[in-house]
């Protein structure tokens, strides 16, 4: 994470002392660094030179505002799962025609919305979904573009809850059945258009092997169909490239891009890749107060202000995080890291060394910047945090703390009560 560096013994993020930031917006509060975004991104376009490509941003990952209009100054498509993304990422200036709709649920709402703005393509994953676009588009005058999701039966070798190209997955076509509804799009769908294909096996992926084999699969379909006579123009290889969280080794992007490059070259498509927690991942941290040290037995455990609904990860996945001091120092103390939220597996770190923190320092909890407030909830009825974007040595606020009204905006108590 090179834009968070120590500058004598203060931690910054670029050219601000996260400290200034801590006392400026209080804790907890997720902090970006715009330098780590346009980084990771050069590196992915950088890594696919030669190729006719487009490098879209996972929106999940992390759909801030700012984010996404960071991202699309740099020339970004985007990746989206759900008509509220698509509102976001139009909201935040990504042209259309460099947005592609996934998800194996699109409600008919969502897929007329995605006509409406003239997306680029829908990832579509099943029969039914195929014929309910043909309706929306013809209800439209439309015509909808469209890639076929494919699952290559691939495991990524990462998380099960995260492996997304496994044959029993929810997601995607099987391989030997692509070709089937292919020609059901060519003989029956008067308003779709078949001109790619798509696949995602996973993600927090950090060996090259499982990426080349779906790749090296998937490429085959895409020349089967051109050589019967489908237009096929796209080929997304997914995204999934995992990053270091502690002591992962994954391949940069031009490791897996060379190794993918003859099996890309073959198809003469241009090519999409969807990373999300690549670019997002290391530009985050979530900085949070310790309110108390409690000692029970022999356990210690520094209770802060940020929990389970600030950061998932940890307890959904007993995701690793690095924690790190404001103030740098070799102190440490074998400790848990907890939040308030009533539940035992509410922890950000769990039988760590961690940093000996007093009461009231604040730590940096880091890589946090994907799948961080993204996934964060109002569980308990906290308040969701601050989110800061910092560029060079400025910083703004691209998301204001929620207050008490906010939890309860939009209920409403029956005049029968």
């Amino acid at each position: 994470m090179e834009e968070f560096h120590y500058e004598g013994d203060e931690l910054y993020c670029e050219g601000v002392p996260l400290r200034e930031i801590a006392e400026s917006r209080g804790t907890p509060v997720y902090v970006y660094s715009h330098g780590t975004l346009e980084r990771r991104y050069r590196e992915l376009d950088e890594a696919f030179s030669g190729l006719d490509h487009m490098v879209c941003y996972a929106v999940k990952a992390n759909g801030n505002l700012a984010v996404l209009r960071a991202l699309a100054a740099l020339g970004a498509g985007v990746d989206i799962v759900s008509a509220g993304e698509l509102y976001r990422a139009v909201r935040a200036g990504i042209d259309p025609k460099r947005i592609v709709f996934a998800g194996v649920g699109k409600t008919e709402k969502e897929l007329s919305l995605g006509l409406g703005e003239r997306i680029l393509m829908f990832n579509v994953e099943s029969d039914s979904e195929l014929e309910r676009l043909d309706y929306c588009a013809r209800r439209h005058g439309k015509t909808a573009r469209v890639a076929l999701r494919v699952n290559p039966a691939v495991d990524p070798e990462s998380h099960p809850h995260i492996a997304t190209g496994l044959a029993e997955s929810k997601f995607g076509i099987p391989l030997d059945e692509a070709l089937r509804l292919a020609r059901r799009v060519r003989e029956e769908f008067r308003h779709v258009e078949l001109l790619g294909v798509h696949q995602h096996i996973g993600s927090q992926i950090t060996k090259i092997s499982p990426y080349v084999e779906s790749v090296e699969k998937t490429a085959g379909l895409v020349r089967e169909l051109r050589d019967s006579g489908f237009d096929i123009r796209y080929f997304n290889i997914g995204g999934g490239l995992g990053i270091c969280y502690r002591d992962e080794s994954p391949p940069n992007p031009r490791e897996l891009v060379d190794a993918l490059r003859p099996a890309l070259e073959s198809t003469g498509a241009t090519i999409l890749c969807e990373m999300g927690r690549y670019i997002a991942g290391e530009a985050g941290v979530l900085l949070t107060r310790v309110l108390y040290r409690k000692q029970s037995g022999e356990k210690t455990f520094l209770v802060a202000d940020a929990g389970m609904n600030d950061l998932l990860r940890p307890s959904l996945y007993d995701a690793y995080h690095e924690v790190k001091p404001l103030r740098e120092s070799t102190a440490t103390v074998h400790a848990d890291l907890v939040g308030p939220v009533c539940e035992s597996g509410d922890y950000l770190a769990r039988d760590r060394d961690l940093p000996d923190a007093a009461e009231g320092e604040v730590l940096a909890v880091m890589s946090a910047g994907a799948y961080g407030f993204a996934m964060a909830s109002n569980y308990n009825s906290r308040p969701r945090p601050a989110e800061v974007m910092v560029r060079s040595d400025r910083w703004a606020l691209v998301r204001e703390r929620e207050h008490y009204p906010d939890l309860v905006k939009g209920e409403l108590i029956p005049a029968f009560l």
